[in-house]
């Protein structure tokens, strides 16, 4: 078994979690980083609206399926040696796109940066090792909080560096490399080592059914438009979905050491709370991406956009919800040590589906972007800081790593069907004439559907909430 080293000398806990607390503000980056500047990248790349989404789904791909491999290898061969190859790819991913100028490359890149999301739930298995019981609530607020800050890091720097009309977008990348170059050399100078078990092997197989199982269900959602929703390619990827997803959960159930325990998310409370992380990502990314594409639309002929450059996008609109989460995410920390965490998990999908009814109903007009963004904020952040106490609540402690990696999973999928069905939604349905000077503009409509969806996905996380909050038992033991 993993011996529990105590902690370091030179790595008191404030600094311990400051610089875990750095590698989740690289997980919320990379997700975030390119959301104001696709536009850019779109035009200068010459690529099409469905192609120029992958470089948003890529990367949630890429994390839904090397957090789970992730965090067995980091059970194998300790945390803090995973946690620095991670920094490492990242790093790689973020010198590739800053030096690339195809899109391909660019995707490519973009891959390698979402293998940063194994980071947040690695960063957690190093504090169950390092850090007594009593520290660990104030320290995972602390790593939540992290979330949070990135992102408004991510949404400001983009908008700042590729904002000026001679600015170039690949400096975005270029602060990427830096703060992951700085994670890097911090995680190796302060982060203490643990033995891993050695124990079992990787489980590459399930890896790679996993990856070509998600890639055939995005493939359809992020084209379909193009290939028509019943021809055959798009009815061919989803059937090879359903059919890889069924060989991956058969083969999963038959390995000694799965990429995934099955067994213990398929209690109904875990995959409760597995659905909540699905649709929390899912709501996220509608706001991320569709605020940002509809307020940079100009106001003719569309009739309904903010005309917003790169910069306004960022700074203006998607901050503010930014900062309200990095706010929020200490108001719930205390209204889940007072009243529970799915009290507080309810109250902040009460605050999305305002947000997200505000943004279907008037997302042409400022005040009502701002507003919605806002509240949308707000309930993302207590997303955040509720779901892992609630698992903690619905799993034995032993298994709550991989049950925060797992529910990191659900989020990435989440956001990469949220990615690529918004890309296909606003593909669809264009206002303009044909063979006019100007390329032709999603109709309104689709951002209203999108929105509508994203409410009701935090209208189901509520109810997720509320209705186990009676049937949740209390674990026991660590089996």
């Amino acid at each position: 078994m993993a011996t529990q080293p105590s902690l370091s000398i030179r790595s008191p806990i404030p600094v311990l979690v400051a610089v875990l607390g750095l590698g989740a503000v690289i997980v919320s980056m990379m997700q975030t980083l390119v959301v104001p500047i696709l536009g850019v990248i779109r035009q200068d790349l010459h690529a099409s609206t469905a192609d120029a989404t992958w470089l948003t789904t890529a990367t949630l791909l890429a994390a839904a399926v090397c957090t789970p491999l992730a965090g067995r290898l980091g059970d194998q061969y300790g945390s803090r040696r995973v946690f620095l190859g991670v920094l490492a790819l990242t790093l790689a991913g973020s010198v590739l796109a800053a030096t690339t100028r195809t899109l391909a490359w660019l995707i490519v890149a973009r891959a390698l940066q979402g293998v940063s999301t194994a980071l947040f739930p690695l960063a957690q298995s190093v504090l169950r090792n390092q850090l007594p019981t009593a520290r660990m609530p104030g320290a995972m607020g602390t790593i939540s909080g992290a979330l949070a800050l990135g992102n408004a890091v991510a949404l400001v720097s983009a908008g700042l560096l590729s904002g000026a009309s001679t600015a170039d977008y690949h400096l975005v990348f270029w602060l990427a490399a830096g703060v992951s170059g700085l994670a890097l050399l911090a995680t190796a100078l302060v982060v203490p080592g643990a033995a891993g078990t050695g124990a079992g092997r990787t489980d590459w197989l399930g890896a790679v059914l996993l990856a070509a199982s998600l890639t055939l269900l995005l493939l359809p959602l992020s084209r379909g438009a193009d290939w028509g929703w019943t021809s055959v390619p798009t009815v061919g990827c989803l059937t090879g979905a359903l059919v890889l997803g069924g060989v991956w959960v058969r083969v999963e159930r038959r390995r000694p050491d799965p990429l995934v325990q099955l067994g213990v998310f398929a209690r109904p409370v875990v995959a409760a709370v597995n659905l909540a992380g699905f649709l929390l990502g899912f709501a996220m990314f509608m706001q991320f991406i569709g605020v940002s594409t509809v307020v940079q639309l100009p106001a003719a002929p569309a009739g309904y956009g903010l005309g917003a450059s790169v910069s306004q996008a960022a700074i203006g609109y998607l901050l503010p919800p930014a900062l309200a989460s990095l706010l929020a995410a200490r108001l719930a920390g205390t209204l889940t040590h007072r009243f529970g965490a799915r009290r507080a998990l309810a109250a902040g999908s009460v605050s999305g589906v305002t947000g997200f009814g505000l943004l279907a109903v008037v997302h042409d007009r400022p005040a009502g972007v701002l507003a919605g963004g806002v509240l949308v904020g707000v309930a993302i952040s207590f997303g955040f800081a509720t779901l892992p106490a609630v698992l903690l609540d619905a799993v034995p402690r032993a298994q709550t790593g991989v049950a925060n990696g797992v529910n990191s999973v659900f989020r990435s999928v989440g956001s990469s069907v949220a990615s690529a069905l918004l890309g296909a939604l606003l593909a669809t349905g264009a206002v303009g004439r044909p063979g006019a000077a100007q390329p032709a503009l999603p109709a309104q409509s689709r951002f209203t559907l999108a929105f509508s969806l994203a409410a009701a996905a935090f209208a189901v996380v509520a109810c997720v909430a509320l209705l186990g909050r009676r049937a949740a038992p209390t674990p026991t033991g660590d089996g």
